[in-house]
């Protein structure tokens, strides 16, 4: 079996500190993928930054305090990846990948933006360039005969199941219809999202809710965090399940991990 486990972490040492490397303590994936990471790696204690078992990656960002991605692994890469040819975005932090066998598992934090800002133009620079990339890395993980597992924060909700507020939110950044037209192209390219495979009929499970208001209490959420696979992996899926925290005190971040159990080899 491999599982892999997807969080937006909001701030490692701030999770770290509400309960974050409790969860990971007790958690049984094989494959960590964090975003928002938003630390230097030298900045991170030595017990956050390599947990005892873990091998760990880091793609800080060159904006101190911004995003940063991280890939945590039971088993030592072959390779690594930080980035994907874009050069705008080489240096974010929004992008890193690693090899393991039979795998390429990456860890991504697509930009969110703010309609009618430079926010919005670079995540539509962002998503330009990254899906060529995503075709190109299935096509090239094809020829080695690995699948790709492409997990994270993507900033997009795809359909109205995938967001409480749906009809408040058309014209809001997240739920624009070209935005989400681009998700059905990912998966139109030899992609699966796979939570949605498993969970084919229900509204979310959301993975995200604002710590305003009362959007957890009221299940108010947004379903951003995904984890995108090949084909072949994808088939194999046996489980995929949003760790929502019991209680609003207890959450360690806005987003919930998100967990998916393939009958595939972890090693």
């Amino acid at each position: 079996m491999l599982t892999v486990s997807t969080v937006n972490v909001n701030g490692l040492r701030a999770a770290a500190k509400k309960g974050y490397l409790a969860w990971l303590e007790a958690s049984a994936a094989d494959v960590v993928c964090l975003q928002e990471v938003r630390a230097e790696p030298t900045d991170l204690a030595p017990e956050l930054h390599s947990p005892p078992g873990w091998h760990a990656v880091y793609a800080p960002s060159s904006l101190k305090g911004r995003a940063g991605v991280g890939v945590l692994s039971r088993v030592e890469p072959s390779s690594v990846r930080i980035g994907f040819g874009a050069s705008e975005f080489e240096s974010s932090g929004r992008y890193v990948e690693i090899e393991l066998p039979g795998v390429v598992v990456a860890s991504l934090y697509l930009p969110s933006g703010d309609v009618g800002t430079e926010r919005q133009a670079e995540k539509d620079r962002f998503m330009a360039a990254f899906l060529p990339y995503l075709v190109s890395l299935r096509e090239k993980a094809a020829v080695s005969g690995r699948e790709v597992v492409v997990c994270g924060d993507w900033n997009i909700a795809h359909q109205q199941a995938d967001l409480k507020n749906w009809r408040t939110n058309q014209k809001e950044s997240g739920f624009l219809p070209y935005e989400r037209e681009w998700m059905t192209s990912v998966f139109a390219s030899g992609y699966n999202d796979v939570v949605r495979a498993l969970h084919p009929d229900v509204t979310g499970p959301y993975s995200w809710w604002s710590y305003r208001g009362k959007a957890f209490d009221n299940d108010s959420g947004w379903r951003i965090d995904y984890v995108v696979t090949t084909d072949r992996i994808a088939q194999t899926a046996t489980s995929a399940v949003v760790e929502r925290a019991t209680s609003y005190q207890e959450r360690w971040s806005d987003h919930a991990p998100v967990t998916v159990t393939f009958d595939w080899p972890s090693h």
